[in-house]
This record gives structure tokens, C-alpha cells and sequence, in this order.
């Protein structure tokens, strides 16, 4: 029996739910890609970033997000073909051009370049500028673990967060990704935004009609909320922790970290000067960071001993009974096998309903909607 989940079965708990396979949800999103004008190649690749964050349970960063990327590719604002270029690099860094690229095309350049870098040096830091949104920051950083290498992803996105004290965003939701490898298939990975929750978890629960748990966003005057239109109508989402009190100033400081590695570091755009979010009046020019380190340039055994950390909390008693300990990757692995029992990826009603009403707008053959599961 799989473990009830919490925050990660939040868009689907208590509703009916169509069931999806990975292959006919790829073959959708490509096809959808190609109606907007994209490269075969960049199509798949946005595919696959998609169909991974659904089947890890990140709801918010998959098909949720598909009309966001197509709207950016028929506006022209996203470029729909080229590859990201290397301006400068040194044995153990790079400065990537990603030429206004789709995220996940940049993203993968990037993150095998820092991977390349790893095997010879022992280490490989990459950034790049004029990029755009690329899905599960964990969709990087996990390339790094399948080489046998620790990872690291971060990005800046569109100013969608209140700092500390403030009731402007000025920073993105800039999301934190650190993957390593321990023993078998098994792995440590960390992917999560710096805000309190990402902003698709926001939308996924005023799509379902619902209002979200306290702290996760404020309105128009920085003052908490539950009612999730208020958050994304001029109000913002909190930093990791929330309200000051329960120390939401370290989530800030975090996102200002990622923004100094990403827009900072990189020469793109950073804070309040990336366009707003879903906007297409502007290129989005993010910034973004990958990291690849081996392991075996330090002490001896990393696997061995990353395994035993995760054994340590996995099989430390629960506080409450019936909820074991978790590491980091471990809901999204429990999301996966649930995934595998059906066969298919569960979806909620309402979004695929609504990715079915853009599809049919480009001519696209419609996801399949009779399989379903009751909650």
C-alpha cells in the first residue's frame, strides 16, 4: 500500500481523475509544440520536462504550465529554433548564451556541458542568459545523478514574490534543485522553490475552486491570505517560511541567493527587471546555474555513506504513527509507483480538460478522457 501523501497529492485528493499514459502524453505535448511552430527536437525536449515533473507528483510544473509555453512560441516572444552558445568558458566554468531559447533546450545544453566539465576536472559550473522557464529544477540536476555525479539546478523567474517586511515582488518564486547518488538506484533529491509554495500549486488550486493553506501568499497590502485570486491579482506569494514571525526571511534570503548565481552571475535579467509573469511584451532573458561535482575527487565511499544518511531518517521512529520519516525524493518516488500501478500519470478533471480546449484551438488531436479513477 503506498503512503498517503500530504502537500503532494493536494491538486488531486478528493476528485476524479483521468488517467493519462506517459507515451500519449509526450506524443500530445510534441504535437502541440509542433502546431506553435517549435523544432522537432526542442518539442521533445519540453515534452519530456513536462511528462517527468507530472510523474514525480509536481503537478504545478507540468501540463499545468504546457499553454504558457505555447502561448510564448505563437507570440514569437521565445525563440522556435538555433541552439544556446558558449561565450566564454574556462576547464571548470562557462557562460552560456542561450539565445532565447525554450528552458528545457537551454537547460539541457547547460547541464551536460557541467557534466562534461565534472568528468575531466572534477567539477563543472555553468550559466546562462537569455533563457526561459525549464520546468522541474530537479529535471537537471538528477542528468547530474544518472553520470554518477551530485548536481545542482537553480533559476530566476518572474517577480511573483514579496520580500520580508515588503508588499512589491521583486523576486521569483527561484527555485533550489541539489541531487546526489547514494547506493543502487537510490538518491538524495532536493527540488523546491524558495518561495513558500510555486505559483502553479496557486493556480492548480483556483483551477479546482479551493483556497490554499495560510502562509502561502499575501494580498495587494502584504497582508496573509487564503483566497488564491487575491494572491495572483495583485497580491504575492510569500518566501519559504511565510510571515516574518515564522521566519520567512530566510526563504528570502535564499531566493536572493539563487538570484545572485542566476541573474547576477550570468548578466540576465534579475529582481523586478524580469518581465512579469505570463506577459509576453518582453523577452524573459533568465538566468540560470548548473552545477556537476564527483564525488570521487573527495573522500572514498560517497555512495556507501549517502546511503546510510538516507537509512539514518528513513528508519527513524515517526512522531506520528503511520508517517514514516522521509528524505528528500522520497514523495515524489512514492508518486512515481503510483504512477506505474496505473500505468498512467492521474490527472484532475479540470486540467486536462483545459489543455484539451487549447489543443483543439491548434488542431491538435485531443488527450484521451476515458479512463478515470475515483478519488
Amino acid at each position: 500500500m503506498i503512503p498517503r501523501r500530504s502537500g503532494r497529492e493536494l491538486n488531486c485528493s478528493g476528485h476524479r481523475r483521468y488517467l493519462v499514459s506517459r507515451p500519449e502524453l509526450h506524443q500530445f505535448i510534441e504535437c502541440c509544440m509542433s502546431a506553435v511552430g517549435a523544432r522537432s527536437s526542442h518539442g521533445s525536449a519540453m515534452a519530456e520536462v513536462l511528462v517527468e515533473g507530472d510523474y514525480r507528483g509536481h503537478y504545478s510544473h507540468g501540463l499545468n504550465r504546457l499553454d504558457m509555453y505555447l502561448k510564448d512560441l505563437k507570440t514569437g516572444i521565445c525563440a522556435k529554433d538555433g541552439k544556446p552558445t558558449v561565450e566564454k568558458f574556462t576547464e571548470a566554468t562557462a557562460l552560456v548564451n542561450g539565445n532565447n531559447l525554450l528552458g528545457p533546450v537551454v537547460g539541457n545544453f547547460c547541464m551536460d556541458l557541467a557534466i562534461s566539465k565534472a568528468k575531466k576536472v572534477g567539477i563543472g559550473w555553468v550559466c546562462a542568459y537569455g533563457s526561459n522557464h525549464y520546468g522541474i529544477a530537479g529535471f537537471y540536476s538528477m542528468k547530474a545523478v544518472k553520470c554518477g555525479l551530485i548536481g545542482m539546478s537553480y533559476t530566476n523567474t518572474s517577480p511573483l514574490v514579496v520580500a520580508t517586511r515588503a508588499k512589491e515582488c521583486t523576486l521569483g518564486t527561484n527555485p533550489i534543485s541539489v541531487a546526489a547518488p547514494a547506493l543502487g538506484d537510490d538518491m538524495f533529491v532536493l527540488d523546491m522553490a524558495t518561495s513558500a509554495v510555486a505559483l502553479g500549486k496557486i493556480e492548480v488550486q483556483r483551477r479546482h475552486g479551493e483556497m490554499v493553506p495560510e502562509g502561502w501568499g499575501c494580498d495587494p497590502n502584504g497582508k496573509n491570505t487564503t483566497d488564491p485570486a487575491s494572491i495572483l491579482h495583485g497580491g504575492g506569494l510569500l518566501p519559504l517560511g511565510g510571515s516574518e514571525a515564522t521566519s520567512g526571511y530566510k526563504g528570502y534570503g535564499l531566493s536572493l541567493m539563487v538570484e545572485m548565481f542566476c541573474g547576477i552571475l550570468a548578466g540576465a535579467h534579475y529582481s523586478n527587471n524580469v518581465r512579469r509573469w505570463k506577459e509576453t511584451d518582453m523577452v524573459a532573458d533568465l538566468g540560470q546555474c548548473f552545477v556537476a561535482i564527483n564525488p570521487d575527487v573527495f573522500a572514498p565511499g560517497f555512495r556507501s555513506r549517502m546511503s546510510d544518511l538516507l537509512k539514518i531518517h528513513r528508519n527513524l521512529e515517526p512522531s506520528e504513527p503511520g508517517l514514516c520519516v522521509l528524505i528528500p525524493g522520497d514523495p515524489e518516488r512514492q508518486h512515481m509507483a503510483e504512477c506505474d500501478q496505473y500505468k498512467a500519470i492521474p490527472y484532475h478533471i479540470n486540467v486536462v480538460d483545459h489543455v484539451n480546449s487549447v489543443a483543439k484551438e491548434l488542431g491538435v488531436k485531443p488527450l484521451p478522457t476515458d479512463h478515470m479513477i475515483d478519488p
